[in-house]
């Protein structure tokens, strides 16, 4: 249910991830069905498949439909397409990148997406959790931008003044927001920008990610990674989504008025909202646990913290009758206990 924050040295505790229904659903078996899971920012209207040709799924990826992908996604990302290597989601490139690099000093702006810090503290590095940009003074500097799950967004005027050996800025939950709020357009020598495709096209399911940076890092990734390393099916639906501004766009409109939407509502339910991206909330409630336990005995599962008690991440939901469900769930009253 909860977030483990900041931890994850060898033989350790590991982090929670929203997404996986079957802890909730084993807490509270009579819940209503369906369930509605909140707990993730990913679209919940997700790109429209087209059936695929059966030789995505019974052949190797092709050569030239790698290269279509890294084609669209350059457009999309506004940056090179040398500068571009696909991979099978961002986490797979968070979990790669450390082994990448001589043991450093590394500053994490946090406490933000807790994989960054597993996965640095696992190859031996010397991680410092710290509060701003100012104060990461360290060989690498680790931004997730906009931060997930504040929103809390970093000019990339700032990240351009990281003095670092390496600037890794995860833009998972960038691509509402304007062009400008991006790296990836003009990308420092000293930088590394991770961009998800399963978050705002819905297809976490998927696996698709890419990271954008300059040679030498780009090429060391794609050898890390190997030949195939994104599927056929990947390649093909991802070139489709990447070039469909209309669908991005309607998308963006609708995502816009549903988080307006979900504010009102929260407000509405006693929350103070905090911040948030396109593709979900923060807010805080000072009986937050209880409020997780009403959602969950409805049947609607939210993300709820270790290290931020009082607050709870809401995804958006999807339609009238997801929002109806969430409106009248909020409105429980709190059991005596």
């Amino acid at each position: 249910m909860q977030d483990v924050p900041n931890i994850g040295v060898p033989g350790g505790k590991t982090v929670a991830h929203g997404g996986d229904l079957g802890e909730v659903r084993r807490r509270h078996p009579d819940a209503p069905q369906p369930w509605i899971d909140l707990s993730t920012g990913i679209n919940p209207l997700p790109y429209p498949v087209a059936e695929l040709p059966a030789d995505a799924w019974s052949r190797l990826p092709s050569h030239e439909a790698g290269q279509a992908l890294i084609a669209a996604a350059a457009t999309r990302y506004r940056c090179k397409a040398s500068q571009l290597v696909a991979a099978p989601g961002t986490q797979a490139l968070i979990q790669v990148l450390p082994r990448l690099v001589a043991r450093s000093r590394v500053a994490i702006v946090g406490p933000t997406y807790a994989e960054h810090e597993l996965n640095w503290r696992r190859h031996g590095h010397d991680v410092a959790v710290v509060a701003d940009l100012e104060a990461a003074n360290a060989d690498v500097v680790v931004v997730v931008n906009p931060d997930n799950p504040t929103g809390r967004l970093l000019p990339t005027q700032a990240l351009r003044a990281v003095a670092a050996r390496l600037l890794v800025v995860d833009e998972a939950f960038i691509d509402l927001l304007p062009n400008e709020a991006s790296l990836a357009g003009g990308l420092p020598d000293n930088a590394i920008v991770l961009r998800s495709f399963g978050k705002i096209y819905g297809l976490a399911g998927l696996r698709l990610g890419f990271a954008i940076a300059a040679m030498p890092l780009a090429q060391r990734l794609r050898e890390e990674l190997g030949p195939w390393a994104v599927s056929g099916p990947a390649l093909s639906i991802g070139s489709a989504a990447l070039t469909d501004d209309a669908w991005l766009q309607e998308t963006a409109t609708r995502l816009a008025g549903d988080a307006r939407k979900l504010d009102a509502l929260l407000v509405s339910a006693g929350f103070t909202v905090l911040g948030g991206t396109p593709l979900f909330r923060l807010a805080s409630h000072p009986k937050a646990h209880e409020k997780v336990e009403d959602l969950a005995r409805q049947g609607i599962h939210v993300r709820a913290f270790a290290d931020r008690p009082t607050c709870l991440r809401f995804g958006l939901p999807h339609g009238d009758e997801e929002f109806r469900r969430l409106s009248a769930a909020l409105q429980v009253p709190q059991k005596v206990r």
